[in-house]
């Protein structure tokens, strides 16, 4: 049988290597109750307009509900020379109720409707990953209040930088996560516009209500000009690049995590449910999960690639090119889903080693920095404190101690203007309760922003 597509033109019979190398449908099924549901507004919208009969419409949305369920149930038998879920749709309509079937099509186009689909696929996979971005930052939030009293070292260069409180650390994620949702919801806005009745690249001269279909599918409008919407994959791209920042984030979180777990750090344990052994050395726990992640953010960067690819030479309108948008788009938003749905039992689960985070805390000099801005209100300039604490830590280098372990004769002798009141704000508990400006590690601070965070996340 000669797919739908295929007019009265042709001459000669689709070349059976072209059914197989064209077909779509075993990537493209997935879209079937967004192509449903557009049908049945499209087909109510007709009746509106006086196309087709009241009893017309009635007869069609009720058997492509019929199909629905077959398709639910996985009944519908797959014909790859019909190409793809739409053709597959439409012909099982027309097989049922004969010519009340073929004026479904009335004023579409495979453009349009296609482009509709995806569309609305893409809105509810957004907030689903919305969900799980809203679950992840829960997760990280439940661990503010019981880690409160931990101190961790804060890296820059991969070196220890200042102290910081552990929940100052689980915020920096949270916030991550909120411009992840931030971007997810200004995608949204754009990917829920309605290209349902542009047809196939110029609009038609039968007398739609554009409007209507929108409503139906709660669409926040209609696109406006037919041959940018039939060309358009604007929202696909913006989707993919959202998911790949978002793929950037988990992955750096994971790295961390990675190298946290081992033993020359030691500063957490990853839940054994999401470890995995060796197959050869027994002693092994291997933080796999967080290694798939980190893997994995590759695919859903590389998907973004292949898109941007796909469409940086093709001329206005509708291409067949873009038919191969839909592959890297699927997996992108399965990948991410995976990723989240098992990030947030990982933080929960999660334990930090107390002891031996705490028994190497002084380490790596955390206090420097305030003792140079203790230097500054006393009246020193920013750069003689700076230098002067550099030779200061100098020392204590030599002396192999901590900066609270040298005398006040040691100190004075680089900085006379140093007195005794110096060892306040040394240590690194000392240091973190010295921070006092708004964003930092400060305990007034994070407790006011987990307060905030507590009521914007309905926890």
């Amino acid at each position: 049988m000669e797919s739908p597509s295929r007019s009265g033109v042709f001459q000669a019979s689709t070349d059976e290597r072209l059914e197989a190398y064209a077909e779509s449908i075993s990537f493209d099924r997935r879209l079937y109750r967004q192509d449903i549901r557009g049908s049945i507004a499209h087909a109510q919208m007709l009746s509106t307009v006086g196309l087709i009969t009241k009893e017309e419409f009635a007869q069609i949305q009720d058997t492509l509900l019929q199909i629905q369920s077959e398709l639910d149930a996985d009944k519908l038998p797959i014909r790859f020379e019909l190409e793809d879920i739409h053709m597959h749709i439409e012909q099982a309509l027309i097989d049922r109720i004969g010519d009340v079937g073929r004026k479904l099509h009335t004023a579409r186009s495979r453009n349009d409707q296609v482009s509709t689909d995806v569309r609305m696929w893409i809105r509810e996979a957004l907030d689903t990953v919305d969900q799980c971005l809203h679950d992840l930052q829960r997760a990280f939030l439940s661990r503010c209040e019981g880690d409160f009293d931990i101190m961790l070292p804060a890296y820059t260069h991969l070196q220890r930088a200042q102290p910081v409180l552990a929940s100052h650390y689980w915020l920096a994620y949270i916030e991550k996560f909120q411009r992840d949702r931030e971007r997810i919801a200004d995608c949204r806005r754009r990917v829920n516009q309605s290209s349902l009745g542009i047809a196939a690249v110029a609009g038609t001269t039968l007398p739609i209500d554009r409007e209507q279909t929108a409503a139906l599918l709660e669409f926040d409008g209609v696109t406006a000009n037919s041959l940018d919407t039939s060309s358009d994959r604007d929202f696909v791209l913006e989707s993919a690049f959202v998911l790949s920042v978002i793929a950037s984030h988990l992955s750096g979180w994971s790295e961390e995590w990675i190298l946290w777990s081992t033993v020359e750090f030691n500063f957490i344990k990853i839940p054994q449910a999401f470890c995995t052994g060796s197959s050869i050395m027994p002693q092994k726990v291997n933080p796999d999960t967080l290694e798939l992640t980190r893997g994995k953010s590759a695919r859903v960067m590389g998907n973004l690639q292949t898109l941007m690819l796909l469409v940086k030479n093709l001329p206005l309108a509708y291409n067949r090119d873009l038919q191969e948008d839909k592959p890297p788009l699927f997996d992108s938003f399965d990948t991410i889903i995976a990723m989240l749905e098992l990030a947030a039992p990982i933080v929960q689960g999660s334990v930090l080693q107390r002891d031996s985070i705490a028994s190497r805390l002084e380490k790596g000099y955390l206090d420097a920095t305030t003792l140079m801005e203790w230097m500054i209100k006393k009246g020193m300039p920013q750069r003689k404190a700076h230098h002067l604490v550099g030779a200061i830590v100098g020392e204590a280098m030599e002396k192999d101690v901590a900066l609270s372990d040298l005398s006040l004769e040691s100190m004075q002798a680089h900085a006379p203007e140093i007195d005794a009141s110096v060892f306040e704000c040394l240590g690194s508990e000392n240091a973190v309760n010295a921070f006092v400006s708004y964003g930092s590690t400060a305990p007034t601070q994070v407790k006011r922003q987990m307060a905030q965070w507590a009521e914007r996340l309905g926890s």
